[in-house]
């Protein structure tokens, strides 16, 4: 937590002000019990009617002042709060997006979102509470002791026995709750994991009827998640009681003794109420203070899970010194020297020893069972992921020596997963190349064969897309995530099994329009059809991880097992 700090950095002046204020009242507050000890004993004991009435103006005008600077304070303490947290998320959103795709398949998506969301929420609220509270509450309890003691030395004796067993209670209640609040943010976690599961494949679960199965896991997560919190509710519940009955048992201690030493002379009435306020003051800010320290707790919690995602560093850097350019380029573009490559958290390998070479220009078709390695091997192209061994070169390059930026920039992906944002046709492929003309998109969309769907919509570009696409079918995804890969013009294009959704004579005609590209753009396809590959330069047939074939179609029709036994199941003789 003490990392997430320097977020406050740019409020030193709010950070400061706020308590400030927040002390200003509390010493006007701590007068208070004073002046109606003199109201008491002067002005109601010698019925002076005009001194009650001053002392009556007083205490308004206490309570004015007060007012004014909780709401100065306040007004601070959200500023520096608010501020503090848009700082926190902006910083966690970029790191975030620095992460590898190991990182990120490691700490899970649902996780992040809740530690981006929930968690900074709960930092905030801690944040603006300390700034109001953490030095209010123990001036109050203090001062009041101090002043306890000015008006009577054998009562206020009740204050430092009452004091040191309400913070044993507050603290002990605290330490069993931080590891427990912990604990539920983890579940929460788990919950929010099953309902994004849930969200995203609403349409498998109910097309293979298992409603009432993922309704028992979910409220089992959520059983779970709530008995944490209730167990550790209880445990927080047990602050108000405890602090009631110390404190009203310390009311009692001044009550007797003060009675006392009123009826001896030695103490007057308004005295006695003033040390009775003083004691309920030490009751109300206790009980703050103990709120204060559960919110604090949770924030904590919070915090340190947020810290863990920043500590989590990127196994993906770019180099200090990135390699330069050579001048003349080889005529290969990108090449695997014996690579192997693991999935992080897993023992065996994903891909084992592959070695080839692609030509620049040529097209290169990848085909495999399912879980064969086909998007892991082009995944490793962009720098996606690192290889465990091995080497792979772009223009020549080790792709672990350009810098980030550089090497995507020749590359340009199209996942399995068409994902669109958003927004109009337009700003989709706008993401491609953000200085792009519309003869340039319009292009791109004839190549990808998605200028049918536009040319059906009286928007043209800027026909509005839902989030996600929600409002295209699987095909018109497909083609829109094609064309903008194709409106950034990179030297590889790798398009990972994107066009399943399409019709054959589609696909075809994609494949020709890919084939008619201008310069020298290096195509993979992945494809889980034969069709969509057969006319490739070269075609690499995968199998468990392993190199099985390479060539073109003819060549291992006649040697290559796998690929034979993937024609028969789908092509004619």
């Amino acid at each position: 937590m003490k990392g997430l700090l320097k977020y406050l950095n740019n409020y030193k002046k709010e950070s400061v002000l706020g308590p400030l204020f927040k002390l200003l009242e509390a010493s006007f507050e701590l007068f208070v019990p004073l002046v109606m000890a003199k109201m008491i004993d002067i002005g109601i004991a010698g019925g002076d009617t005009g001194y009650i009435w001053w002392m009556g103006g007083i205490l308004v005008l206490l309570g004015v002042i007060g007012l004014v600077c909780s709401i100065t304070a306040q007004y601070f303490a959200a500023k520096a709060a608010v501020g503090f947290s848009a700082a926190l998320r902006r910083d966690l959103f970029r790191h975030i997006q620095s992460l590898s795709y190991s990182e990120q398949d490691t700490l899970g998506a649902s996780t992040l979102i809740t530690r981006m969301t929930s968690d900074v929420n709960q930092i905030q609220s801690g944040v603006n509470l300390v700034l109001r509270l953490f030095l209010r509450s123990p001036f109050i309890v203090a001062g009041a002791m101090i002043m306890a003691f000015t008006i009577s030395p054998q009562a206020a004796l009740a204050f430092v026995v009452a004091i040191p067993l309400l913070s044993l209670v507050v603290f002990g209640i605290m330490k069993l709750t931080i590891p427990l609040y912990q604990k539920a943010q983890s579940q929460l976690d788990h919950v929010t994991k099953v309902t994004r599961e849930n969200l995203t494949g609403v349409r498998v679960v109910r097309a293979f009827h298992k409603e009432e199965r993922e309704k028992e896991t979910f409220f089992a997560a959520n059983r779970e998640l709530t008995h944490t919190q209730l167990f550790v509710g209880k445990i927080s519940a047990l602050l108000n009681p405890i602090t009631y009955l110390l404190v009203n048992a310390a009311i009692l201690w001044i009550l007797w003794s003060g009675g006392w030493e009123t009826y001896n002379g030695a103490l007057t009435q308004g005295a006695v109420v003033a040390l009775v306020n003083y004691m309920s003051q030490i009751l109300v800010e206790l009980i703050k203070l103990a709120n204060l320290i559960v919110s604090v707790t949770k924030a904590l919690a919070c915090g340190r899970r947020v810290q863990a995602v920043f500590d989590t560093k990127s196994t993906l850097t770019s180099p200090e010194n990135a390699a330069p350019q050579p001048e003349q380029l080889p005529r290969e573009i990108v090449a695997f020297e014996d690579v192997f490559f693991a999935y992080r958290g897993t023992q065996a390998d994903s891909l084992s020893g592959i070695t080839f070479r692609v030509s620049r220009g040529e097209t290169v078709g990848i085909i495999g069972g399912t879980g064969s390695g086909k998007s892991s091997l082009v995944n490793l192209i962009p720098r996606f992921y690192d290889v465990r061994a091995g080497r792979v070169l772009v223009d020549g390059i080790d792709v672990r020596e350009y810098s980030l930026d550089e090497l995507r920039t020749k590359v340009g992906v199209v996942p399995q997963k068409a994902v669109l944002f958003q927004g109009t046709v337009r700003e989709n492929l706008l993401w491609g190349n953000e200085s792009a003309t519309e003869p340039e998109l319009l292009e791109a969309l004839r190549r990808a064969q998605a200028m049918d769907f536009i040319n059906s919509r009286p928007e043209g570009l800027d026909t509005v897309i839902q989030q996600g696409g929600r409002n295209l079918s699987g095909g018109q995804r497909q083609r829109l995530t094609i064309a903008r890969a194709l409106v950034r013009r990179p030297e590889i294009l790798i398009l990972d099994d994107s066009s399943s959704a399409l019709d054959y004579a589609t696909d075809a005609a994609l494949r020709q329009a890919l084939r008619e590209i201008e310069g020298e753009t290096t195509v993979f396809i992945v494809s889980q059809r034969a069709s969509s590959i057969r006319h490739a330069g070269q075609i690499l047939v995968l199998d468990d991880g392993v190199l099985a074939g390479l060539g073109t179609h003819e060549q291992l029709l006649e040697s290559c097992p796998v690929y034979q036994e993937i024609c028969k199941s789908q092509l004619t003789k």
